[in-house]
């Protein structure tokens, strides 16, 4: 029988986003000859955990047995060799079921993402992540100077999203972009029985309902899956985020709409392992307090 991920929850993700290396990669910048040597003087020595390592651990945590309801593939522009760090690193921290990776020594790796079918794309590299999103895939540039994930909830995965742009469309984000703020909620009550359109990231808040759902159902030996909804919207443009929530049929297990506050104190409380949000401004603000990635998706991202 064929081998096949189509029933898993797919989490492809580069080296840099799953170990720090930050020092390897300045000298990549200024000589990738150099780079390439150094990695091989340092194959028997683990790379240090990177900003999206507990995340991944406690995601590979839901397989039980034999039963493997998650998949983490490394996806890196990394050569071969040094390819062989990325896993031994990953044994050396208990990731041993880290078994796939594609290393394309610095050709674009994000093609691969369509035979993966990945659920969600964490890079370093900015480029990579605005084609996949461009092709479809749900993917962040992961901020490496992140602050480390709490370790308050070793049993839950804890995931935030932004809404418009990120979960939802720009639809709404255009209106108040090109007319103010009371043009963009006359525009929500007028169209409150409309659901918004998806947004890029739609794909992975299904999977991770799936995911919930077996949880809920005890099949994943006791680890729990919790989401959150973190807004800049507030009544009454809150009712149409939740309606679409209700036409989708998924849950969030929480959802703050904040009317502009800032993210990041509300963020801290909730303990995300990761948050994602389509404003820089907004996850450079978050990423003083959790793990967090920027989605270059919607208005706010268009090229002047």
């Amino acid at each position: 029988m064929a081998v096949s991920l189509h029933d898993q929850l797919v989490v492809a993700i580069s080296s840099r986003a799953l170990f720090n290396f930050e020092e390897e990669n300045q000298v990549f910048n200024q000589d990738p000859g150099a780079y390439q040597q150094l990695q091989r003087e340092r194959l028997d020595l683990p790379a240090p955990p990177g900003v999206a390592l507990p995340l991944v651990r406690k995601l590979l945590a839901f397989n039980q047995g034999d039963r493997r309801r998650v998949e983490v593939v490394v996806l890196s522009r990394n050569d071969p060799v040094s390819g062989m760090r990325v896993f031994r690193s990953a044994k050396a921290h208990g990731l041993d079921s880290i078994q796939r990776g594609v290393f394309t020594q610095g050709r674009d790796p994000f093609g691969y993402l369509r035979p993966l079918g990945a659920h969600l794309f964490l890079s370093a590299n900015a480029a990579d992540v605005t084609q996949a999103l461009n092709l479809g895939y749900p993917a962040a540039r992961v901020l490496t100077e992140s602050a480390d994930a709490s370790s308050a909830h070793p049993q839950e995965v804890r995931i935030a999203f932004d809404g418009d742009a990120v979960l939802f469309s720009d639809e709404a984000e255009r209106v108040y972009q090109a007319e103010g703020l009371d043009a963009f909620l006359r525009h929500e009550v007028e169209h409150v029985a409309q659901p918004l359109p998806d947004g890029p990231f739609k794909p992975l808040l299904a999977a991770l309902h799936r995911l919930q759902q077996a949880a809920q159902g005890g099949e994943t030996g006791g680890m729990r899956l919790r989401t959150a909804l973190v807004t800049a919207r507030s009544a009454p443009a809150h009712e149409r985020a939740i309606r679409t929530l209700m036409d989708w049929q998924i849950e969030v297990d929480e959802a703050m709409f904040l009317g502009g506050l800032p993210k990041g104190e509300f963020l801290r409380e909730f303990a995300p392992d990761f948050f994602f949000d389509d404003q820089t401004g907004h996850v450079q603000s978050a990423s003083a307090h959790v793990p967090a990635g920027h989605v270059r998706s919607g208005i706010a991202n268009a090229t002047p």
